[in-house]
Order: structure tokens, then sequence, then C-alpha cells
């Protein structure tokens, strides 16, 4: 989703796409507000076996919105996004984001991966990134690429 989207999220994907009533029927139920937060998402995923990229695409398909991601990069109110640069950056981190570097980014899943192994939150490894001036993309979701 990119600030020009302005709902119309269905549009990214095939008219003829398939969904899962199964993903459909969760997300309506945890919806509130016109949209479903990121953990929630991922919760759902994990519940019925399939991908976050499959729910995301649920998520569009039914113009929801995703909200309050986990790195505190967009859907979030009234900022949008909470990220904030961290005040400092271990050596430590900033070689394992490094070495995780895609074309100078860092993916979603890979930022993931970072908090997991280092004990660290989701939201440390995204502070980390801004204050490295490094951009998180490929939203596990599909959210953002």
């Amino acid at each position: 989703m990119t600030k020009d989207d302005n709902g119309h999220f269905a549009h990214k994907h095939p008219s003829d796409s398939e969904i899962d009533l199964r993903i459909i029927s969760a997300l309506k139920e945890r919806a509130s507000d016109g949209g479903v937060p990121c953990a929630v998402a991922f919760n759902i995923a994990s519940e019925l076996g399939v991908t976050p990229g499959i729910v995301g695409k649920t998520v569009d398909l039914l113009e929801l919105r995703l909200k309050k991601c986990q790195l505190g990069l967009f859907g979030y109110e009234p900022d949008k996004r909470i990220v904030k640069p961290a005040e400092t950056v271990s050596e430590e981190l900033e070689t394992c984001i490094q070495k995780a570097l895609t074309d100078n980014r860092l993916s979603c899943e890979k930022a993931w991966e970072i908090a997991k192994e280092s004990g660290l939150t989701k939201m440390a490894v995204s502070s980390a990134c801004e204050t490295l001036g490094i951009k998180i993309n490929a939203c596990r979701l599909g959210a953002f690429q």
C-alpha cells in the first residue's frame, strides 16, 4: 500500500484472485475500524497454516487496511509511523544488519530474523535501521515492497 492508494488495495492483485474463506472469516471477525493489525494478520496466518503473504493479499482483496506494523513503519495514528532512530546502535547489531542487506535494503523478514536471533524487539531493529539510514522493504504481508 502506498500513500496514494486511498483504499482500492484489491487493484494490486489480478481480478480473478482466489481467496480462502477461512481467512476471510478470520479477518472479518478480527477487523476493527476498517483494518487489521499486523500482529493479528500474522496470528491468523499461523492459526490457519498459510503464509503471511496470503493473509495480506486477502486483507487487500477485502479492502481492509493493515495497521500497527510491528516494525513501526505504518498504520499508526496520528503520525502513521512510530519508529524513531535509535540513540545508539551496537557494532554487533550493525554488522548483523549489514550482512543481511540486499541492494542496500533490509527485508522485513530479515529484520524479524535479526530481532529473534539477537533477543531484541522488532522495533529495536527498525530503529537501528533508521539510525543507519537503511530502508526496510518487502513487507511480509505485502503492504510495501
